[in-house]
């Protein structure tokens, strides 16, 4: 009787075989002759408990979603196949079973990672469509400066997204790098031409300079200012020059600029300081002046103001800065004369006094004619008559008030 241990997967018989039992029945799976039968069985337990561990990672692994479908299917494969002649004991069948039993979460990881996919895709479609149309806005645009940027993080978030099919990336695609390469185009030629422009400005700078420093001595303070002004609006007109020689140019036709101004504004000085001599005057013939308001007799102040007017005039100039005080001071009384004379005048035209009477002795006997028809029209009783011949004589009646007034002022 054999005394090898026993074990319900399996048996070692007295010849050294080892066997498994499956549903099949039992299969050979080695020898171990003359050997303990003991140790024979404990390594056949052990190569079936490492199938069984890989089972169970599977499962695991499939459960935490740490392993692909596809992955997972292939370790199905491979741990089937091991399973098939293994030289393991232990319940195989079982194994098979389990391996079975993952399918069905495979096919459901499989369509759930196919929906994931879809979705991705599709926001990609979105994304990539939202990136090739800010790229369009970009190369039509001409943000020379952070257009370039712009379009660089673009393409990284583009290299970011998954891949469409082929045809809808590749179009998409095109779109976003011919973009890029219309911006790039219109960005080199518009440098091109800045560059030019600014080789130009510099060419123009340097001959304003070259003007404003022939100027910067001269002595004839307005003409020159004039002059300095026209090249100032040369110099904005002109543009700007490269970067590494606009402030040089700036500080040279500047300076030109400040000699002659500086040099201007000691020589107004001195002379502002000789004129408050001639304001000191002045105002002692303004306050002459303000004297003669309000104006009641208007021959005196005709004739006074005559001889302070050739009087302001011998003073001399002001300081620059009182110029305008003075001269609004004493045009204010100048005009205060002139209206009086020209007042006074009207008042007294020969001519306008003689129409005035003339209107009044027409009007007079015009009213007299209509007195003498409205006695007619009572005498014959036409109250119809009578009606409007009034009116009329009291409209021509208002006439002659005017005229009255008119010829009281005239007188």
């Amino acid at each position: 009787m054999s005394s090898a241990p026993t074990n319900p997967w399996g048996r070692v018989d007295d010849d050294g075989n080892v066997y498994v039992k499956t549903t099949d029945g039992e299969r050979l799976i080695g020898q171990w002759p003359g050997g303990d039968p003991a140790e024979a069985m404990a390594l056949y337990v052990r190569r079936f408990e490492g199938l069984e561990v890989e089972v169970d990672l599977l499962e695991k692994r499939l459960a935490g979603g740490t392993v692909s479908p596809d992955d997972a299917a292939k370790a199905v494969t491979k741990v089937r196949s091991q399973l098939s002649d293994a030289q393991a004991m232990g319940d195989l069948d079982s194994l098979v079973t389990r391996l079975d039993a993952l399918q069905p979460a495979i096919d459901k990881q499989r369509e759930e990672r196919k929906l994931e996919r879809a979705a991705k895709v599709a926001e990609a479609a979105t994304e990539k469509t939202r990136i090739a149309e800010a790229a369009e806005k970009i190369a039509a645009g001409n943000d020379w400066k952070a257009g370039a940027d712009k379009l660089r993080a673009l393409l990284d978030e583009w290299k970011a997204l998954p891949r469409l099919s082929k045809s809808a990336d590749d179009e998409l695609w095109h779109r976003f790098s011919s973009a890029r390469t219309t911006y790039t185009r219109r960005r080199k030629s518009h440098f091109g031409e800045q560059s030019t422009l600014r080789e130009a400005a510099k060419v123009t700078k340097e001959r304003l300079i070259t003007e404003a420093e022939a100027l910067s001595t001269s002595t004839e303070w307005g003409p020159t200012a004039g002059k300095y002004r026209d090249l100032m609006a040369e110099w904005k007109k002109a543009g700007s020059a490269p970067r590494n020689v606009e402030d040089k140019l700036w500080k040279r036709f500047r300076a030109a600029q400040d000699a002659f101004f500086t040099a201007r504004d000691e020589a107004n000085a001195e002379l502002d300081a000789e004129y408050e001599v001639n304001a000191e005057k002045k105002l002692e013939i303004l306050a002459e002046a303000e004297k003669l308001l309000p104006i009641k007799n208007v021959d005196a102040a005709r004739k006074a103001w005559l001889d302070i007017a050739d009087r302001w005039e011998a003073a001399g100039k002001v300081p620059r800065a009182k110029i305008g005080e003075f001269e609004a001071k004493i045009r204010k009384i100048e005009q205060a004369v002139k209206d009086a004379t020209e007042s006074q005048w009207k008042k007294t035209d020969p001519e306008k006094s003689a129409r005035a009477d003339d209107m009044i002795g027409k009007l007079q006997r015009a009213i007299d004619e209509v007195g003498e028809k409205i006695a007619a029209a009572e005498a014959k009783g036409d109250a119809r008559k009578v009606k409007d011949l009034t009116a009329d004589k009291e409209s021509k009646e208002a006439f002659l008030e005017m005229a009255k007034k008119a010829q009281a002022d005239f007188s």
